[in-house]
Order: C-alpha cells, then sequence, then structure tokens
C-alpha cells in the first residue's frame, strides 16, 4: 500500500480543535457546552459587508488579479493610513485568509532548514505552516508570571544561529492576549538590524487593544526592508469564513517572489474581497462598542478566574484571549475531563490545553487558554462550571 509523506506524518492536528468530539459528546447527553476554545467571535458581521455580497451582480465568475483587487488594495492603503502605515496598492498582495499570508512569508524569505523565532507560547498553527514550508520554528520562553511579555533580548540572541532568518510575533498576541510595546517593538528591531533578520508581524487582532496603544512593526523606522506584516478581516468584522487576509511589505524582492506563489494559487476568492472592500467603508466608530464589549468580557473573565482558589490569569492587553494557570496536574487531561466526565447543572466549559501553544515539551502542562467570544453572562456561568470543576477534579494539585 502506498505510504503518505514525511511532511503528512509531521503536518501536526490542530490542539484547538482536537476536543471537538468530546464537546460533541456532551451536547448528545444534553449537557450544554460553553466554547471557550476557539477564537470565533459571537459578533455579527457587519450587514454592509454581508450586504455588499449579496447585491454584487456580475455574470461571470471570473479569476481576479492574483494580488487581489486593485480597488480592494487601493481601499486598504486608507485603511492602513488610519495607523500611520504608508504603503501603497502595489506593496499589499490579497491572500486567501491571513494563514496565506504567513505561508507565503515562509515560503518566499526562508529555506527549508532555516529558523524563524517565536516567543512561546504561540499560535498553534504556525508548527503546521512551518511543516508545509519545511523550515523549523525556534523558541524563547514568555512567563504567565510577566504576563507574557517579550523576553529579554539576551534570550532572543542566545537562540539566533547562522540559519535563522526571522523573528515572528503576533501583536496583539493569540494566545495570551499580550499587547506588545512601543519599547519591545524597538527591541525587535534590534536585533533584525543587528543579525540581518526579517521581522514577521502577525497583527489579526490589531483593533482590540485595552491597556495601550498598537503599534505596528510597520512603523519602526529603518525597518523597510525587514518588516513582513500578516493581516486578515477575520476577527476585525467576524468574518473568520470568508478567507481574507493581506501580505503588506515595503521589500520589494520579497513582494516579487510571493507574487509568484499568488499567480501559483491563482487568484484570492471574489466575494470575500468584495466584502472586505465593504468593510473599509463601515463608520468611524465601528469598533467602539464592539471593543467596549469585549473589554467587559475580559474583565469579568479575568476577575472571575483570579477568584477561584489557586487559579492565577494576568490581565491581557488585547485580542480576547486569555492564558490561566489552574491547580491541575495536566490540561490535555483536565479540558478532556471537564466535558466526558463532568457537568455542573446541566452545563460544561470547553477550553484549550495550553500544551498545543508551546513547543517546549512539558511547557503548559497547568495552564488552560480561554477566548471570551461569549456574552457576559455566558462567560459567568462557564467560570462557575470551571470552580466547581476543580474542585472535584482527580488530578487537581496545590498549586
Amino acid at each position: 500500500m502506498p505510504t503518505i509523506s514525511q511532511r503528512g506524518e509531521q503536518m501536526p492536528a490542530s490542539p484547538i480543535r482536537k476536543l471537538v468530539p468530546f464537546a460533541e459528546a456532551a451536547k448528545k447527553k444534553g449537557v450544554k457546552v460553553y466554547h471557550l476554545n476557539i477564537g470565533q467571535p459571537d459578533i455579527e458581521t457587519p450587514k454592509p459587508v454581508l450586504d455588499a455580497v449579496r447585491h454584487s451582480d456580475f455574470k461571470i465568475l471570473e479569476y481576479s488579479h492574483s494580488a487581489g483587487f486593485e480597488s480592494y488594495r487601493r481601499k486598504l492603503v486608507t485603511y492602513y493610513d488610519r495607523f500611520n502605515i504608508a504603503v501603497n496598492h502595489n506593496q499589499i498582495i490579497v491572500t486567501t485568509g491571513g494563514s496565506e499570508a504567513i505561508v507565503f512569508a515562509f515560503m518566499a524569505c526562508l529555506d527549508p532548514g532555516d529558523e524563524v523565532i517565536v516567543p512561546e507560547p504561540f499560535y498553534a498553527n504556525y508548527n503546521g505552516f512551518a511543516v508545509e514550508a519545511e523550515i523549523k520554528i525556534k523558541t524563547i520562553t514568555a512567563s504567565i508570571e510577566t504576563g507574557f511579555a517579550l523576553p529579554a533580548m539576551a534570550d532572543f540572541e542566545k537562540a539566533i544561529t547562522p540559519r535563522t532568518r526571522a523573528i515572528m510575533i503576533c501583536n496583539p498576541n493569540n494566545p495570551t492576549g499580550y499587547l506588545y510595546s512601543k519599547e519591545e517593538m524597538e527591541v525587535l528591531k534590534e536585533l533584525c538590524l543587528k543579525y540581518n533578520l526579517f521581522l514577521f508581524s502577525d497583527e489579526a487582532y490589531r483593533e482590540f487593544c485595552y491597556t495601550g496603544e498598537h503599534f505596528s512593526a510597520m512603523n519602526l523606522e529603518g525597518m523597510e526592508e525587514n518588516v513582513i506584516l500578516m493581516d486578515t478581516i477575520s476577527k476585525r468584522y467576524s468574518a473568520c469564513g470568508g478567507r481574507i487576509g493581506a501580505f503588506v511589505t515595503k521589500n520589494q524582492s520579497v513582494l516579487d517572489s510571493v507574487m509568484k506563489f499568488a499567480q501559483a494559487r491563482l487568484s484570492p476568492p471574489t466575494f470575500a474581497q468584495i466584502a472586505g472592500e465593504a468593510a473599509v467603508d463601515l463608520p468611524a466608530d465601528y469598533f467602539d462598542a464592539i471593543k467596549a464589549e469585549y473589554l467587559s468580557r475580559r474583565d469579568i473573565l479575568v476577575k472571575m478566574l483570579n477568584d477561584i482558589p489557586g487559579v492565577f490569569c494576568p490581565n491581557p492587553g488585547g485580542a480576547f484571549y486569555a492564558m490561566a494557570r489552574l491547580p491541575i496536574d495536566d490540561s490535555d487531561k483536565f479540558c478532556q475531563w471537564i466535558l466526558e466526565s463532568f457537568s455542573h447543572e446541566g452545563q460544561t466549559v470547553m477550553m484549550s490545553p495550553a500544551t498545543g501553544f508551546y513547543a517546549t515539551p512539558g511547557l503548559g502542562k497547568n495552564e488552560v487558554r480561554l477566548a471570551y467570544v461569549l456574552n457576559t453572562t455566558d462567560i459567568s456561568h462557564a467560570m462557575v462550571c470551571l470552580e466547581k470543576a476543580l474542585e472535584v477534579y482527580p488530578g487537581k494539585t496545590s498549586k
């Protein structure tokens, strides 16, 4: 019988989705499951965005330009201008989700066996993208004790080898919610210029900042040839199924290379580009109410977590995720147990074990990621479930 490739063997399963069968089984038993495991916002996709798709009128669903519709790219120029990111439409390549932008960056900027340094915990799918590109993710560990602040410059320098080609961050961060400051971004600039590295910046959660202003890697002076911005409309406009993102850089040689990859996949999806273009025209105050809603969700989640005996959760500065340390022996076992063997008043909660967000073996064993994408009432009920579960969990520890 033919066998699959080594790449296929090495491709990791999603640690965020692996517990789905246990959640489905719980629901079949009549248990209500509060989904805090995945960053799927419950905010409605803006009506003007959906209407733009509904009212589109053309007789042939043609390929777009491989870089995306010029009209959309020009609209994106105006969007980025709001954040003092000065680019032109030829410095933007529209991608099939932010995921494709990351894969393009890996493929265009690194050779097989090259390394990209990523602070851990990190978005788990970076692992899969690295396998696709045959590159290596090298991690340096951020600590929950500091709220997952950027590790020290010396830690980065210890990790740099002759095969290191890039540093990658997600800002604000998934899974930790940490918001990197301008000062921390300047540290990354110093490193990249000193060692001639790319800086890959995943800015999917740019609008969701609560404890400070977002500082984009594109705003680092003197880094025009080093910075690659990856972006997406998924979280920004609650349009995860649209699968439309952007690859942005001022480095022309990188753009020329990525365009060849873009041509090989022909074009990004038409309807999602129509949606994305309409989204840029939303009122200036569109995010005000949404940001306030997420802020209230964050506050109640973090407070209720820290009120549970033995639990510690730093206050995330952005995105809509929090990482919490629990008094448990094994987060993978616990997150399965709470779905499979526990309910409180017919309810339970689904979380992501933090082990899937670390590359270093053994880390994250007593941590979970929670996505505060439910309303405050549901979050409150979910936290009560968690507290009751921790009282009876067989693998509870004294920590």
